[in-house]
């Protein structure tokens, strides 16, 4: 809520009050004659509000419309499939694999040094008898 400072300067009420003098940045644009002008609160777009509706509308969340004010921007995100999701989708299959991969070899190292993994019996292997290719 807004209040009157000690110098009769409208003023943030509540905990902010204890900072009635600060002169931030991000506050000087919104004084007025009279403290904080109740115009500027109300109608002045701020850099930190433009920051903010620009990042929203260039890191909108996954599989989420680009709209403005519930007008879709991008006329193909109903059916679209986006880079972001490409790639989430393909680090999660690859991490997945990757995975299974890295437990595969586990346990086949495991079956090894238990005596498990008899290999490949080269001497009944038809291939060493075929002729060479040239």
């Amino acid at each position: 809520y807004l209040m009157r400072s000690p110098t009769g300067e409208i003023i943030f009420g509540g905990e902010t009050m204890r900072f009635w003098d600060f002169r931030g940045p991000w506050l000087e644009p919104l004084r007025g004659p009279n403290g904080l002008s109740l115009d500027k609160l109300q109608n002045d777009i701020q850099p930190w509000q433009v920051r903010r509706a620009a990042e929203y509308m260039t890191h909108a969340p996954n599989a989420s419309l680009n709209s403005v004010g519930g007008i879709i921007t991008e006329p193909n995100s109903v059916n679209f499939v986006n880079i972001r999701q490409w790639l989430a989708a393909t680090q999660f299959v690859l991490a997945f694999f990757f995975l299974v991969g890295h437990l595969w070899h586990a346990g086949r190292a495991r079956a090894a040094a238990a005596g498990f993994e008899k290999g490949i019996d080269r001497k009944a292997e038809p291939t060493l008898a075929m002729p060479d290719l040239d």
